[in-house]
């Protein structure tokens, strides 16, 4: 933006030294700029040091024990089916009803930190 008000301020049909000048001063300090943000010391974080922690995991802990309701219908459900020698019994609707529960707390926490 800064070049192109000194681009701009120099007349197009007289072309003077000191509009071409300031050009190229313009230009030489961004050139030593960048160069100088590029080179200075920043403490740069090794990323294999750096523990990530999924926060979802976080708030899915925090949010288990407002969904009391569904994770005991899972497990009486899964009770009830223990001794089922068939394997046409399940309590995937049970198992999906306390997971819903689960996500229905975690979204709108994850969401706003994630932001």
């Amino acid at each position: 933006m800064f070049i192109f008000f000194i681009v701009s301020a120099c007349d197009p049909f007289f072309p003077i030294s000191p509009c071409k000048f300031l050009l190229m001063q313009a230009i030489i300090w961004v050139i030593i700029l960048s160069t100088y943000i590029l080179t200075s010391p920043v403490s740069v974080v090794d990323m294999a040091d750096v523990e990530v922690v999924d926060p979802k995991k976080c708030l899915e802990e925090s949010c288990k024990p407002k969904c009391v309701k569904p994770l005991l219908e899972y497990q009486a459900c899964v009770k009830r089916i223990q001794d089922d020698e068939s394997g046409h019994k399940h309590c995937t609707g049970q198992y999906f009803d306390y997971w819903q529960c689960v996500d229905k707390c975690v979204g709108p926490k994850l969401f706003a930190e994630l932001k």
